[in-house]
């Protein structure tokens, strides 16, 4: 008689097993510590570890949970990994998840910023930066090409991004007038011209299936992640008693004009404007703490920026790189300069990051209520348009500071251009990673610094 096997079943046909709050917590680490490439590279990372390989989560409550962080002020990111660990392991996951996230890039710029101000006049340093500073415009017009090609496959968009770049790069509209107008067009449009804010080839080939999920299409909806009005009411007024009470402290040990309180009521401003990832709000970043306040100078602006997109996690913290160099150039402490600057680091990182915690917390039960509901397509895609248009003005708007050399008459910096060109050829048509392309350009630059 043959010998009967019993039947196998291929682990990618089996749902995983549930998760504990340690193994995320390591993931979460990881993941904070290798989340290079922006937005849209920590993005990917998470959905081919979570939806692919781990399968914690399926790939249509991925995308559910993407698309409202999309519409959210702040990080999108970061706002994801906050969503994930929520649902997975209720507010202390998501405290967790988001975090863990955050604090890597955060220590390290602190560091980078303190060798900064204590060593930035040291030549080598100065020639790393005068390198890097051309690949960060490289970097910028390579995420507009890229979202552009996912994103205006219709004249109609096409056209929002056209008007939105001159809404910023010639008439400087405000920034939330413009995603205003945008969504307004789209909500207008979607039932106008539905073909042009509703592309058919929006599709990339059907949901693929990577297997059973912990957190499957069909996985009921757990208790703790179902919506409540007082809980959402609850946690709204907890995050606002949050910032409140920082800012009274912060006016209490210094004075409502002090710098840190100032930095406060600001950074607080420019968490809600963050709409389409941290290069959209760096023009309002800049014309705050440069033009308004005078923290810091235009060319340390762009000093931070090249650090940002050195360090793991959301470009955005490029604020704590503001803070520390603000309140040290300032010398809020005194002669405590480097106390000054990591208070100044943690005021802005706690100010613009807090608006995020809250907005998942307290609104992701609400859109677990509304997995399925379309109706904000067309805003959105019209609001993705602008954001290639802002981006694009972004890119204009940094390489007049790249590209011109600092003398009694401005003139253009012909290598500087160079190494921006070559730096968005290698970006967009040989996929370079950033990391690589930044090595690079840094290394150039520092061998320039010792040629005569």
């Amino acid at each position: 008689m043959p010998l009967t096997l019993p039947a196998m079943h291929s682990p990618i046909d089996t749902t995983p097993a549930p998760v504990s709050l340690r193994s995320a917590f390591w993931y979460w680490l990881k993941l904070g510590c290798i989340s290079f490439g922006g937005p849209a590279g920590q993005i990917a990372m998470m959905h081919a570890e979570l939806v692919e390989k781990r399968r914690w989560i399926s790939e249509r409550r991925f995308l559910h949970a993407l698309n409202y962080c999309m519409l959210l002020p702040g990080p999108e990111a970061t706002q994801l990994a906050i969503y994930i660990g929520w649902l997975l392991h209720r507010t202390r996951g998501g405290m967790i998840a988001g975090l863990l996230f955050l604090l890597p890039s955060l220590l390290l710029l602190i560091i980078l910023s303190w060798i900064y101000m204590a060593y930035g006049h040291v030549g080598a340093i100065a020639g790393v930066l005068y390198g890097v500073k051309p690949a960060v415009v490289a970097l910028v017009l390579a995420a507009a090409w890229r979202l552009g090609r996912r994103t205006l496959r219709t004249p109609g968009l096409q056209l929002i991004a056209f008007l939105s770049l001159l809404a910023l790069a010639v008439f400087q509209l405000p920034f939330p007038l413009l995603v205003l107008c945008a969504a307004l067009a789209g909500a207008a449009g979607g039932y106008l011209l539905p073909a042009q804010f509703h592309p058919s080839n929006q599709s990339h080939g059907g949901k693929q299936s990577y297997g059973p999920a912990l957190i499957d299409d069909d996985t009921p909806t757990p208790p703790h992640a179902r919506f409540g009005w007082p809980r959402l009411l609850m946690t709204s007024l907890l995050g606002i008693l949050l910032a409140v009470l920082g800012w009274l402290l912060l006016a209490w040990l210094g004075g409502r004009e002090h710098m840190l309180a100032q930095m406060a009521v600001f950074f607080s401003k420019a968490a809600l404007l963050t709409f389409g990832g941290a290069y959209v709000v760096l023009p309002y970043l800049h014309q705050g703490a440069v033009e308004h306040y005078h923290w810091l100078a235009s060319s340390q602006m762009m000093d931070g920026l090249a650090l940002g997109e050195t360090t793991p996690g959301p470009l955005i913290m490029i604020v704590a790189f503001i803070g520390f160099v603000g309140a040290w150039g300032q010398a809020v402490f005194g002669e405590h300069l480097l106390l000054a600057g990591v208070c100044g680091a943690l005021v802005t990182a706690w100010f613009t990051f807090l608006p995020s915690f809250i907005f998942i917390l307290a609104g992701a039960p609400l859109v677990e209520a509304t997995r399925g509901n379309l109706h904000l397509d067309a805003p959105l895609n019209a609001v993705s348009a602008a954001v290639v248009g802002v981006i694009a003005s972004l890119a204009l708007f940094f390489g007049q500071h790249v590209f011109r050399l600092e003398q009694a008459v401005p003139q253009w910096d012909w290598l500087a251009i160079a190494l921006a060109v070559v730096a968005s050829v290698a970006l967009i048509k040989y996929q370079i990673g950033t990391i690589k392309l930044l090595l690079a350009c840094g290394i150039f630059g520092l061998v320039l610094s010792y040629l005569p």
